[in-house]
């Protein structure tokens, strides 16, 4: 990670802050792009962008070219924003489809189509997408949420085809993330099979390395250790 510049959006939030702090203490300089307001000051080793509505394609596109412009070029780019709704097909509503769709579809869409042209420009672009294991199978009351996920499956594995020999494109399908707020929503649940945020870290920096240059279209699932 020594020297590397990466994107994390969604940087404030559970996983992306512990993405953002691993990648940092091994060396990475950092944009954290996030829709929450941000006050922290830019050094020449970090900045963050706040207020940004990545579903937007122009708010999308204006982040990652301040990114670029403050650090001089990006070299990896990792797409962590998102949202999650729990709700059945038949009682739901077609707002919330509308609403998975743009939190987990378009966000990384808009953020990879605006950081492409600088990735294919570093000697190692790198894009590592969050997808979800309850996107390949869906249960009740994940509808919304797993085709959205599914819809980052396809999205990875397209880019990764389009760009093949210039950048990577890979995405890893966590199973439930060992979060405060998932803590709550599911009080009785076994967080021991559940995967930490740290883990998942791992996995996402291996994927934006230089050790991961041979791998591009992959679907990593990351469940836990248990």
């Amino acid at each position: 990670m020594q020297g590397k510049v990466i994107v994390v959006t969604g940087a404030l939030g559970a996983l992306g802050k512990v993405v953002a702090e691993v990648a940092q203490s091994r060396g990475a300089r950092i944009a954290g792009i996030d829709y929450a307001p941000s006050q922290m000051p830019a050094t020449p080793e970090r900045i963050e962008i706040g207020g940004v509505d990545l579903s937007d394609a122009a708010q999308a596109k204006t982040a990652i070219e301040a990114a670029a412009k403050h650090f001089g070029r990006l070299d990896a780019l990792i797409n962590i924003a998102g949202g999650f709704a729990f709700e059945t097909v038949g009682d739901g509503d077609i707002t919330t489809w509308q609403r998975m769709y743009a939190l987990n579809v378009l966000t990384a869409l808009n953020a990879s189509r605006a950081a492409l042209p600088h990735l294919a420009a570093s000697s190692a672009g790198r894009i590592v997408n969050i997808g979800a294991m309850g996107a390949l199978q869906a249960g009740s009351g994940m509808g919304p949420y797993a085709a959205s996920k599914a819809g980052v499956h396809r999205l990875t594995e397209a880019l990764a085809s389009e760009w093949k020999g210039k950048v990577t494109v890979n995405a890893v399908l966590p199973s439930i993330i060992d979060t405060k707020a998932n803590r709550a929503d599911m009080p009785k649940a076994d967080f021991a099979k559940w995967v930490t945020p740290q883990e998942l870290a791992e996995v996402i920096l291996f994927l934006a390395s230089d050790a991961a240059s041979g791998i591009t279209g992959a679907l990593i699932p990351v469940s836990g250790r248990v």
